[in-house]
């Protein structure tokens, strides 16, 4: 994913990118995933705390299915104004 000067931007909140860039396998390694999309280390977290591999499975690279489930529409929703190399610890709500 890209931004309008060809920058890299996250898969998950489309924000743009400053130090920290992990890579996330949208179809896990462990069930035979390859293909991997850019993603902030807050995000990836967020996306590793809220669903099960195979959930990430099932929903394959379709980010408008993992962005339907609410808490992480709500995240997206929070994190998106935060400065590209913004982290704080990350923790499923109850």
């Amino acid at each position: 994913m890209t931004d309008d000067e060809g920058g890299l931007k996250c898969w998950l909140c489309c924000r743009p990118f400053g130090t920290k860039i992990q890579w996330h396998h949208t179809v896990p390694k462990s069930k035979k995933g390859r293909a991997t999309v850019p993603v902030h280390p807050i995000c990836h977290k967020t996306i590793h705390l809220h669903f099960s591999n195979a959930e990430l499975a099932r929903f394959g690279d379709d980010r408008e299915m993992v962005l339907a489930q609410p808490d992480i529409g709500k995240f997206v929703q929070w994190v998106k104004s935060k400065p590209p190399d913004f982290h704080v610890r990350v923790k499923r709500r109850k």
